[in-house]
């Protein structure tokens, strides 16, 4: 078994960034300054398939965004925490909340400022198109862009090795 696969085997917790992973990144403006982003419906069905095989999913952002909290309402998200700059300082109480190690957790992050919580969890990941010092660091790098589906990509490879035919898809 190689190194990345016995770190997926010990993941019990998926976070995500929203902007550059959830989404392409982009944010779009209305005339009237109202902010709109766009997400993929596999990450809604990859949260939904994690939580059906035992796997919360939490988001963390720096944004405090009014529709990333009306979306992981409705994706049924766990935990939403927004407006958070040092995402790190978040996961000893992750750890303390879920009973779980900082090996457990999986991360999915596309930017600088993920830098600090992705060197301290057990499985790293960031989109194909995340920034090279990112890359530099990750367990994984995903074979899509950010907003194309990324959490899915990561939800089917998680569940894959960790529960093989026993997964639950739908």
């Amino acid at each position: 078994m190689n190194k990345k696969t016995e770190s997926i085997k010990k993941i019990k917790l998926l976070i995500s960034d929203v902007d550059g992973v959830l989404t392409d990144g982009g944010m779009y403006y209305s005339a009237k300054g109202d902010i709109q982003k766009k997400f993929h419906a596999r990450d809604g069905m990859g949260i939904s398939i994690l939580k059906r095989n035992g796997i919360p999913t939490v988001i963390i952002t720096k944004e405090k965004n009014e529709i990333v909290k009306k979306w992981t309402s409705k994706m049924n998200v766990d935990k939403l925490f927004q407006g958070i700059q040092k995402k790190e300082l978040l996961i000893p109480k992750l750890c303390i909340l879920y009973n779980l190690k900082e090996e457990n957790i999986a991360y999915i992050g596309d930017d600088v400022n993920d830098l600090e919580i992705m060197k301290i969890v057990g499985f790293a990941v960031t989109p194909k198109d995340g920034n090279s010092e990112v890359k530099k660091i990750a367990s994984h790098i995903s074979k899509i862009n950010g907003g194309e589906g990324v959490l899915r990509e990561i939800c089917d490879l998680l569940i894959c090795i960790k529960f093989g035919k026993k997964k639950k898809l739908y």
